[in-house]
C-alpha cells in the first residue's frame, strides 16, 4: 500500500503529479478537504473502492465504489473525515485492477 501526499491547488495553477495506482491499494491523510483524480487509460472499466470505516447506530456504512470508465477519468471527493477516516486519519483506497490507472490527491489552497 502506498501513502500518497496531497498536492495543493493554487491560483497560479498546479501541474499535478500522478502516481500509478498500487495493486495493494493506496491511502492518504485526510482533513476533509482532499479529493482524488483518477485516470483510467485501460480499454476496460475499472473500479476504485473507498473504505468507510464509520458506523451509524452500530451499523457499518457501505464502502463507496466508483467506476472509472475505460479511457476516462474521475474527480472524487471530498471525503468527510467522520465517515472516511481510519484510526490514523487516512482514507483507504482499493482497486479491482490497476492496469494503466494513475491517481493524484488534491486539496484546495488558500
Amino acid at each position: 500500500m502506498a501513502t500518497l501526499t496531497a498536492q495543493t491547488v493554487v491560483r497560479a495553477g498546479l501541474e499535478a503529479t500522478y502516481a500509478s495506482c498500487a495493486a495493494g491499494g493506496d491511502e492518504f491523510v485526510n482533513t476533509g478537504d482532499e479529493f482524488i483524480h483518477i485516470k483510467n487509460a485501460a480499454v476496460a472499466d475499472q473500479t476504485v473502492t473507498i473504505a468507510t470505516p464509520a458506523t451509524v447506530d452500530g451499523l457499518a456504512v457501505a464502502d463507496r465504489a466508483v467506476v472509472i470508465t475505460a479511457s476516462e477519468e474521475r474527480f472524487i471527493g471530498p471525503f468527510p473525515s467522520s465517515t472516511y477516516n481510519d484510526a490514523n486519519s487516512k482514507v483507504q483506497l482499493t482497486y479491482d485492477a490497476v492496469i494503466t490507472m494513475t491517481i493524484a490527491v488534491l486539496k484546495p489552497g488558500t
